[in-house]
């Protein structure tokens, strides 16, 4: 068994590594608006949707668009985020709540096809006191599109079509390539609580397999080795 077990164990590490670097080169992500609080100098993506949100006067609040995995992968927006220079030009009000806004329409890599994303850019939203991020977003970046589980698709119009959808992720050589997949029931951007999930993969099973049958070929050469030396 000894022999068995040498011969079986390269193969064996072999397949792992294949199995290992395909899950890596084809990971499943989304395509969406992710929603941030901005607090002590730091993004945090947000537990709750943006109509649920109440933000309080002198609030920072961003929204990214972008393909990403889940929660622990999403996309940052870009630039600075300081309530100051944001609200700036808008003095305050009795009655209402200023909410400075950032809006990053994210990368050609993340767009979806034959789309180009707006330049990034910031919003000072003046609201009644009492108003939700997604009343304060819809005062500055109309228009929004909604789809029919109310998940939040496009901020000024961006993208045009498209909602959530699931995007599968090759890399080679560094740089990611990505394709269209169906649209799930996922999207993170009306974030209720996280980003949307991805499911085990198809190869899984089939790795597990291939592992199998590797280490039976490896068992069966160590036999014909060892019979043949008897």
């Amino acid at each position: 068994m000894t022999a068995v077990r040498r011969a079986a164990a390269p193969l064996l590490l072999a397949a792992l590594a294949l199995l290992l670097g395909a899950a890596q080169a084809h990971a499943t992500g989304y395509r969406y608006w992710s929603f941030w609080e901005r607090s002590g100098g730091r993004w945090t993506y947000a537990t709750q949707g943006p109509s649920t949100v109440r933000p309080e006067d002198g609030s920072v609040q961003g929204f990214r668009f972008a393909v990403s995995a889940d929660s622990a992968d999403a996309s940052r927006p870009r630039g600075t985020a300081d309530f100051t220079s944001i609200c700036a030009g808008t003095p305050a009000k009795s009655g209402t709540k200023r909410v400075a806004l950032v809006l990053d329409f994210g990368t050609p890599a993340d767009a979806p096809s034959g789309e180009t994303p707006p330049a990034p850019r910031t919003a000072c939203a003046r609201v009644f006191a009492d108003a939700t991020t997604a009343e304060a977003l819809a005062s500055v970046a109309k228009p929004l599109r909604y789809d029919t589980r109310a998940l939040l698709c496009a901020i000024s119009g961006y993208p045009e079509k498209g909602c959530g959808e699931q995007v599968s992720t090759a890399r080679k050589d560094g740089a990611a390539e990505r394709t269209d997949g169906a649209a799930q029931e996922k999207n993170a951007a009306a974030q209720t609580e996280k980003g949307p999930d991805s499911g085990p993969a198809l190869g899984l099973p089939i790795g597990v397999a291939v592992v199998a049958l590797l280490a039976g070929a490896a068992v069966w050469q160590a036999r014909r080795r060892r019979d043949g030396a008897g």
